[in-house]
């Protein structure tokens, strides 16, 4: 499946050690319930494994895998399939849950857009990524690197570059470098602002994001509309803050309701 397999133990070590948990949130049996995501041969679910504070499940999609794992780790919860496709209310009915894993490259993304559906229920997310994709989650307002993705996971969680991980340390060795990243949920209940249009905003916004505001939003307000004389109309997406993207919304909002 053209996967790249982590051989280095202590950055797979280090990893397992990165999800935080609200103690409160714990379940009765004292553990942290932790699902990982695409455990492959086992070189990051080994140290999950002998963390007597954590109740681990794994889903795995490659047969190949599954069958190593049934051999090596008959004590690990295993799930075949594709968490893009995992019903998450039939794995974990209610409570919370931390979500870890060396994650598949091509689909870091849309793992974490399935985390933002359960942002109430994942306190905590953390794992292996490409470097770029964990420099654009925890980039900051006027870098190249801020964009969609960065604005709308920074809504609801506070996010850490941990460390970078280089190519030699993988067989094969990948063509890119990767990054360990961590997303803890902050204390941000629910958006001071209409959820779904927020996304629409941020999402059209960065769709031309070397225009400024006026133009990449004028299909939302229509052309000529008031609101577009404003200054921060006069801003590209990535000079905006999440909180002024908030803001916006509102804005916006008021004008279309």
């Amino acid at each position: 499946m053209g996967q790249h397999f982590l051989k280095d133990l202590h950055i797979a070590e280090q990893i397992a050690l990165s999800p935080v948990f609200p103690q409160q949130d714990l379940p009765a049996s004292g553990k942290m319930p932790i699902l990982e995501i695409g455990p492959g041969m086992g070189v990051l679910t080994q140290f999950l494994l002998k963390n007597p504070a954590f109740d681990v499940t794994a889903i795995e999609i490659d047969s190949e895998s599954v069958a190593y794992l049934k051999e090596y780790y008959p004590e690990l919860h295993l799930i075949e399939g594709d968490f893009l496709k995992l019903p998450i209310e039939k794995l974990y009915p209610e409570g919370q849950f931390c979500v870890i894993g060396n994650y598949p490259y091509n689909i870091s993304s849309q793992i974490f857009f399935k985390v933002l559906e359960y942002k109430d229920r994942i306190p905590c997310c953390s794992g292996m990524i490409q470097k770029e994709v964990a420099e654009r989650l925890a980039a900051k307002p006027g870098t190249k690197a801020y964009g969609i993705l960065s604005v709308l996971l920074q809504a609801y969680y506070d996010i850490e570059y941990l460390f970078t991980v280089h190519e030699f340390v993988f067989d094969p060795p990948p063509k890119v470098k990767s990054a360990v990243i961590r997303f803890v949920r902050n204390s941000r209940a629910q958006l001071d602002c209409d959820e779904a249009l927020f996304k629409t905003i941020v999402k059209t916004a960065f769709n031309k994001r070397r225009k400024q505001m006026r133009n990449s939003l004028s299909p939302i307000l229509g052309k000529n509309h008031p609101l577009l004389s404003e200054p921060v109309f006069t801003k590209r997406p990535e000079q905006l803050s999440v909180e002024e993207f908030f803001e916006l919304t509102k804005k916006i909002s008021l004008c279309l309701n």
